[in-house]
This record gives C-alpha cells, sequence and structure tokens, in this order.
C-alpha cells in the first residue's frame, strides 16, 4: 500500500523530505500536499537594514525576473531551475508563497543570530548559537563530561561558490577531506557554481593525556553525513526493523521535546526572562514521557 505524505514547513531544509519522496521513494510513498503558514520566503543573511547599511541590498522585491537581482549573489532565480520552477514559482497562485523574495526587504523579521542556555533538570546544561548569515555551513559540538572533552567538527560546505564571478580556489588539506566531499549546493540553490568543500575532524581530549584524533573513515559531506537518506528510508518506507546498535532513533516524543526546547528559547527572547519547558505544555504529560 501507497503510504501518503503531506509536508508541512516549505522552506529549503523541507527539500530534503520532498525529493526523497519523489525519487528514491516514489514507488511506496506519495507526496500529496505542502503546507506553510508563511506567504513570503523569510530572510536568510542579515536584516533588512543590515542589508542597506552593508550596501548588499539591490532594491528588488523578488529575483525571478527582476534585472536588479542579475548577478546577485543573494537572489534566487526560481525560473532558472526547473524543479524549483515546478515547485514553488508555477504553484504561487494556489498558494501565495513567494520562494525568491529579497532576504533584504522590509517585512523580514527572521532572527539572523541566536544564542539559547539551556538547563536540564539533571544539572546538565547546554549552549547553543547559530549564526544564520554565516559564510560556511556546518556545526561544531563540544561535549564536557567526568573524563574530559569531545570535539566534533563538521564542515558541510566551507563557503558557497557565487554563479556570478570566479570560484575562489579554496581547498583544505587532503587529509581533513572526508570521503565523497567533492559536490555543490547547486542541486538544491540552483544560482551557486559549487566548488565548495567539506569535511569532518573528532577530537577526545583525556584528563592529564595528550588530545588524539578519531578517525571518521566512512564519514560523507552530502545530505549531512548520510543521515538524511537513513532518516528519509526509516521516515517513508515504513520499514521499522531497520539496524540502530546505537539507539539513536527519534520518536515522536523526542521530536517534541526537542520543539519545546525551541519554543521555550522562542518565548524567553521574547518575554526576556528565563521560560520552563513546562509553562508551554501539561505537566503530567512531561512525566509520562520521561518514563
Amino acid at each position: 500500500m501507497t503510504r501518503r505524505f503531506a509536508v508541512v514547513g516549505t522552506g529549503a531544509r523541507a527539500e530534503t523530505f520532498i525529493r526523497s519522496l519523489v525519487t528514491n521513494h516514489a514507488d511506496e510513498a506519495e507526496l500529496v500536499a505542502l503546507a506553510d503558514v508563511n506567504p513570503a520566503e523569510p530572510a536568510l543573511l542579515l536584516r533588512p537594514r543590515g542589508g542597506q547599511a552593508h550596501g548588499y541590498d539591490r532594491g528588488y522585491e523578488r529575483a525571478t525576473g527582476s534585472a536588479a537581482a542579475d548577478g546577485d549573489p543573494f537572489a534566487l532565480d526560481l525560473a532558472a531551475n526547473p524543479r524549483m520552477r515546478e515547485l514553488y514559482y508555477d504553484a504561487e497562485g494556489e498558494d501565495g508563497y513567494l520562494r525568491d523574495r529579497n532576504v533584504f526587504a522590509d517585512g523580514v523579521s527572521i532572527d539572523d543570530d541566536m544564542a539559547v542556555l539551556v538547563r536540564y533538570d539533571t544539572g546538565a546544561t547546554m549552549t547553543y548559537h547559530l549564526t544564520a548569515y554565516a559564510p560556511w555551513e556546518g556545526y561544531r559540538l563540544m561535549v564536557n563530561g567526568s573524563r574530559g572533552r569531545l570535539e566534533l567538527e563538521v564542515v558541510e560546505t566551507d563557503h558557497v561558490a557565487p554563479a556570478h564571478g570566479p570560484i575562489p580556489n579554496v581547498i583544505p588539506p587532503a587529509s581533513r577531506v572526508a570521503t565523497g566531499a567533492a559536490g555543490t549546493v547547486a542541486g538544491l540553490y540552483p544560482g551557486h557554481a559549487g566548488g565548495e568543500s567539506g569535511w569532518s575532524t573528532l577530537t577526545v581530549r583525556p584528563y592529564w593525556s595528550p588530545p588524539r584524533p578519531v578517525e571518521l573513515n566512512d564519514a560523507v559531506r552530502e545530505a549531512h553525513g548520510g543521515g538524511d537518506e537513513r532518516m528519509t528510508a526509516m521516515l517513508f518506507s515504513g520499514n521499522t526493523s531497520m539496524a540502530d546498535p546505537l539507539g539513536r532513533r527519534a520518536t515522536e516524543v523526542d521530536g517534541a521535546w526537542a520543539l519545546l526546547t525551541g519554543l521555550a528559547a522562542n518565548a524567553s527572547a521574547r518575554e526576556r526572562r528565563p521560560v520552563a519547558v513546562s509553562e508551554l505544555v501539561d505537566p503530567t504529560l512531561l512525566s509520562e514521557a520521561k518514563q
């Protein structure tokens, strides 16, 4: 039986699921709907006034069909890519969603930079920082424990090479390039020329001993280190018997916990005070979820 799916939220991250549904799992799953509460594409980089102050804003309302957007590395031309045209441009009459708005336009209100401090009831703490306009894509994860420190660096894209103008020849040492690092973001964001590189490193720093690297021989750069393919296969194929020796499989409860953390962070920033997740949901549900 074909399983039917609706994708709620149609930003850039949604393409991970959309692409998988219409390609790898087209025989066993069907995409039936796209939904989003925001009729305009959110900003990806810098607030409107910042774009004007730094000379990035060219004043156009949307990129597709605009002469002012020609040569703009921030622009997304939906008509230039058949898949993007069919998915977004040709469907604008149905939902009013504009995927290619000027990211510096007035009315764009998404945060450019976010910092969150989380305290868990176990006593553990987490500090999280997101720079939405960083010139590279990836993350650095550090875990401090009772025996030392673990440091993971994942560089998915060391820079974004625009389609307009020369592409910088920025190549890291061969020892740092993960298997499958060659590739491009052009498949997701037409208008970019590719040429980017990526790598992953893992370092253990024990107490009283020199740090030591951990080899990541099977690491890949594409699709979040290969995680997208595994995740979508589990979601769309209906196969729940896939091996999970490390217990990494997330459930709807894990998703709810992650969502609550983000909702509490947004409420904290809005109200300028610490916010407990118990304020956002029935406390009895939280206690049941912990069991």
